[in-house]
């Protein structure tokens, strides 16, 4: 079919064909990307970047069809939108490889073939395949494969093979960029893919020299180059991995980043390159930051995914937060991730302040609320003549947006009652028992950890909210309407010199941005970790008493100064008689002068006869690494010295913490609770209106002495006695 009939095919189709036709307002002057991921959805010209390991299977040979079949769909939907797409696809020389390779074997003589057997024939060695070769044999295969799926969308498609002198001549620049347009004209789908089978090597010393200067090395550089080439709006590159990590993905550090600034490259340690291609995240790196500079949004997600995979090209185009979104403009204060995680932090340094020190917070924040009455006002007046100048707050909505002089002194009244109230509500005993014979059990509430707020068009619920998230000891987001912002920022503000006064300034956010769907972390994968260790017995019965239980050990923390010890020579002996496999922490591993296995993930639940061992400097070390790679589950420190145990027990943020007992004992039963469904490390919420009470949640103290549950079996020479104690009265003065 020629160009010309097959644009008066498309325009035909259209007229009768059953696919969603939808029109959406994609206009904009190219020259600058967008600044926002909303944006996006006003991206008239895409390219669509796919990489090796989206294109190919797992085992390199091949394509894997049904992920094309999926990038296809969503291409085809965006095309009947009405958008100009693109696509720069790798995938020849694997499917090339794969033909060749089926083709050597059919070549073979048939009396080889009969007397080799099956399963010989299989094994047969197979000579190494050269790249071009490969590339020359998939090309055609490829554009075939392409074309019989945009045909089940009515879409035509037209292939372009490039090389980099394609791009570095002017007049064939001048060629490719008119056929290019011509095809886009025509309602075509152009799929673009480096020469494989002639492409030279890639210029020394030009690329990603500038905006007019870049190697086509790469689809990467191909398709960056193409992007600018094209003005385009939007580059989506799909790899393997989720988008731009801070490190090398998989490393218990890495964290996904959401939005990629230029001014960050010295922020980002890349890893190794893909399993297949050229390229490698810094490879894209480099490429979407040129791209970027030429005027085109930039996105690299995960295209292989079987849950993202599906919709993550029209989810970018959407605007939904996947991948690592490429912008030139820095917001000038934190992330909303950043935010959660200051959140957190202060949180826990509110937490650990004494009662009367977060009482003492909330006096103060009732008196600036008076004291700095005329500024409030002020700031609440310009956001009533704003809302009343739009017109877009009806007349309840004005009257809970507006404060005054009554409503100011009524909320330092209510302030001030929080604070007389709050100092018996964390750590206040709920139940105390006796396990055994000195072995004593008690539930005490807790802060849950991380509250978010949302809230419209009443300022003074910032206040408020913000008193019962200080009285809890709890960390604090608050998102509220835009309506109400200058009164917010004030109270904020307000709020936070309050803080100050004891040094939590960050406990309380005031989130300022539209998207709240990742202000909090996912919860890690079970562990169970112990910290400076003086017994034997705790250890043993806690890994090897049953090793397939949630309560089990999975890390030993170990102090730096019991290394290369009596009692550290005593665990190792133990953990090797008992037949326990040991990995080794970065620390530990730095101890050591042989090669042990190293662990993968300080996060890893192994359910067998493993564990991980490291080393921390204190208890605070101990408690620093727990919050950060523990599970909340259940965790234990073994030490003679009580004030460090007291420390452990009252700073750790774990569902169970224990004193010198076995992590085994985290269990309903042993509890005196009768059974248990689970044990859940979420912090569930209350129901109804929510004061101090609902802020909270409990944990259980264990203070045992040197106690593991055989003790407790039927040949053992201890029995659960689980009697209830008198709650010992808080001294409130």
């Amino acid at each position: 079919v020629s160009p010309a009939d097959a644009f008066a095919i498309n325009k035909s189709v259209r007229g009768w064909s059953n696919i969603p036709f939808i029109t959406v307002p994609l206009s904009r002057t190219h020259g600058k990307s967008f600044a926002h991921r909303s944006e996006l959805k006003h991206a008239k010209r895409i390219v669509v970047k796919l990489g090796s390991a989206v294109v190919t299977r797992g085992d390199e040979c091949g394509l894997a069809l049904g992920r094309l079949a999926s990038i296809v769909e969503q291409v085809s939907m965006l095309q009947n939108q009405g958008r100009e797409m693109m696509i720069v696809t790798s995938g020849a020389v694997a499917f090339g490889k794969q033909r060749l390779r089926h083709e050597i074997l059919l070549s073979q003589s048939v009396r080889q073939a009969l007397h080799s057997g099956q399963n010989q024939l299989k094994d047969m060695a197979i000579p190494v395949l050269e790249a071009r070769a490969c590339a020359a044999a998939g090309q055609s295969g490829l554009m075939a494969l392409y074309e019989a799926m945009f045909t089940q969308y009515s879409i035509c498609a037209a292939q372009i093979l490039v090389t980099n002198l394609d791009f570095h001549d002017e007049q064939k620049r001048r060629n490719l960029n008119g056929t290019l347009h011509e095809l886009l004209r025509m309602n075509i789908v152009p799929i673009i893919n480096t020469n494989d089978a002639v492409v030279p090597p890639p210029e020394p010393n030009s690329d990603l020299q500038g905006v007019n200067v870049i190697s086509v090395k790469d689809n990467d550089s191909l398709a960056a180059r193409l992007a600018v080439e094209m003005k385009t709006d939007l580059l989506i590159v799909l790899s393997d991995v989720e988008g731009l990590f801070d490190s090398p993905p998989g490393s218990d550090d890495a964290k996904l980043i959401d939005i990629f600034y230029p001014g960050d490259q010295q922020s980002v340690t890349f890893g190794t390159k893909s399993r297949v291609g050229m390229g490698g995240m810094e490879a894209k790196v480099k490429a979407a930051l040129w791209a970027l500079q030429g005027g085109t949004s930039v996105v690299i997600a995960n295209g292989t995914h079987p849950k993202i995979s599906g919709h993550v090209i029209t989810d970018i185009v959407e605007g939904k937060k996947v991948g690592t979104f490429f912008s030139e403009v820095k917001p000038a204060g934190p992330t909303v991730e950043q935010q959660a995680e200051m959140a957190r932090t202060g949180g826990r340094s509110l937490a650990a302040l004494q009662p009367e020190q977060r009482a003492e917070i909330i006096y103060h924040l009732a008196d600036l609320l008076t004291d700095q009455r005329e500024e409030i006002l002020q700031a609440n007046k310009k956001d009533l003549e704003e809302a009343e100048n739009k017109g877009r707050l009806a007349l309840p909505l004005l009257k809970r947006l507006s404060l005054s002089t009554s409503k100011l002194n009524s909320l330092a009244i209510g302030l001030r009652q929080i604070a007389a109230s709050s100092q018996d509500s964390v750590g206040r005993v709920l139940r105390k028992t006796r396990i055994a014979k000195d072995l004593e059990l008690e539930q005490v509430t807790v802060p849950i950890g991380v509250l978010l707020v949302i809230f419209e068009s009443r300022p003074d619920c910032l206040p408020q909210v913000s008193a019962l998230a200080i009285a809890s000891g709890n960390g604090l987001l608050l998102k509220g309407g835009k309506e109400a912002l200058h009164s917010n920022q004030i109270l904020h503000h307000l709020t936070q010199e309050a803080l100050s006064i004891h040094g939590v300034k960050d406990a309380v956010q005031l989130v300022r941005c539209h998207s709240v769907g990742r202000l909090l972390s996912s919860i890690f994968k079970h562990v169970t970790e112990l910290n400076q260790l003086s017994f034997l017995p705790p250890v043993r019965d806690s890994k090897c008493e049953y090793p397939a239980a949630c309560n089990a050990l999975e890390t030993l923390l170990i102090h730096r100064d019991l290394l290369r010890t009596p009692i550290f020579d005593q665990i190792i002996d133990m953990l090797r008689v008992e037949q326990v496999k040991v990995h080794a922490g970065p620390k530990f591993a730095s101890y050591l002068t042989f090669s042990p296995s190293e662990v993968k993930s300080l996060r890893t639940e192994y359910g067998d006869l493993e564990c991980c061992i490291e080393v921390v400097d204190s208890v605070q070390d101990a408690i620093e690494h727990i919050h950060k790679y523990g599970s909340s589950h259940t965790d234990v420190i073994i030490t003679e010295n009580e004030k460090t145990a007291e420390f452990f027990l009252q700073h750790l943020d774990s569902a169970c913490v224990f004193w010198n007992a076995s992590t085994r004992f985290s269990d309903g039963y042993r509890f005196g609770l009768g059974a248990e469904v689970g044990i859940s490390t979420s912090r569930i919420h209350a129901r109804g209106p929510v004061g101090i009470e609902g802020l909270l949640t409990t944990k259980w103290l264990l203070r045992g002495d040197n106690h593991i549950v055989s003790d407790f079996s039927e040949q053992g020479s201890m029995k659960y006695l689980h009697e209830n104690l008198p709650i010992p009265q808080r001294n409130t003065n």
